[in-house]
């Protein structure tokens, strides 16, 4: 198989998880090469992600290295077999990143977030998507803005599909009352917020003004978790696009950041209360 001209986060987490036991358990990847039967350019693409690795091999490396956790040695067999997902129909047409993060929570089993200025991308309505898409500097080209909202309709089915995954919202009182695309729009997502936060899966927080400070203002941050927690990642966007994060001391950070926030918000049902409302305020 030719090499990867642009790995996906996925191939890069996996080839970086790769690296990490290796050079962990002091083996070197000229000693890698040998064992595998490779040269010692192929290990530095696998662990890049520019390059596959079979199951066997895989399981080789971690037996070798001493990793002892089965369950996280198979998570990573599976991440080395995935095959290309529904995303890669917008490849070459979307921005990489977008794809990346369709990727990742589709191999998500739970995750969670916060949101200082807008309802996260999940729960958004088109209609306030796009009133979003439309906002952007420098502007997008209309049929892009339809691909993205194509790209979202898909991505929401990981929390309203039919192998939905837990989802908990917090969001902070500005986010509900941008008014983007208008009253009546911002009012049909507010509605919108109420309907799908009845779902069992979907728990939506509402972090008040009267809070005053709390960690993390202003960004937008999304964990989401792996089939075992060495997988986790966290995403951070802005106006770049995602940044993924997987080290462990940045893991901590944030899981002990949301904890928090979720704390500070208020509990589902009179969170659904204040959506309703700044609702009727519109």
């Amino acid at each position: 198989m030719p090499p990867r001209t642009t790995p996906t986060e996925r191939q890069k987490r996996l080839g970086s998880e790769l690296r990490r036991i290796r050079t962990a358990s002091g083996m070197s990847a000229e000693f890698a090469a040998g064992l595998l039967g490779v040269d010692r350019g192929k290990i530095s693409n696998i662990e890049s992600g520019v390059r596959g690795i079979s199951a066997d091999r895989l399981r080789t490396l971690a037996c070798n290295c001493d990793v002892t956790d089965e369950t996280y040695v198979e998570a990573l067999v599976e991440m080395a077999q995935a095959r290309t997902g529904w995303w890669e129909r917008y490849r070459g047409i979307l921005p990489q990143g977008l794809l990346d993060i369709a990727e990742t929570e589709s191999h998500a089993v739970r995750m969670r977030g916060a949101n200082t200025v807008h309802v996260p991308g999940l729960l958004q309505t088109s209609e306030q998507a796009m009133a979003i898409f439309r906002a952007a500097v420098p502007a997008l080209p209309e049929h892009e803005v339809a691909l993205r909202l194509a790209l979202r309709a898909e991505r929401q089915q990981v929390i309203t599909g039919d192998r939905a995954v837990p989802y908990v919202a917090v969001i902070h009182e500005a986010a509900l009352r941008m008014q983007f695309g208008g009253t009546d729009v911002a009012r049909a997502q507010l509605e919108y917020l109420l309907e799908v936060s009845e779902r069992d899966n979907v728990t939506v927080l509402v972090l008040p003004f009267a809070h005053g400070a709390f960690p993390g203002a202003g960004q937008t941050v999304v964990h989401i978790e792996g089939p075992v927690p060495q997988l986790d990642t966290v995403q951070v966007d802005s106006s770049h696009g995602p940044t993924f994060l997987h080290a462990e001391s940045q893991l901590a950070k944030y899981r002990a950041q949301l904890d928090l926030l979720e704390s500070l918000a208020l509990p589902p049902e009179q969170s659904r209360d204040f959506v309703r409302d700044i609702s009727r305020q519109l």
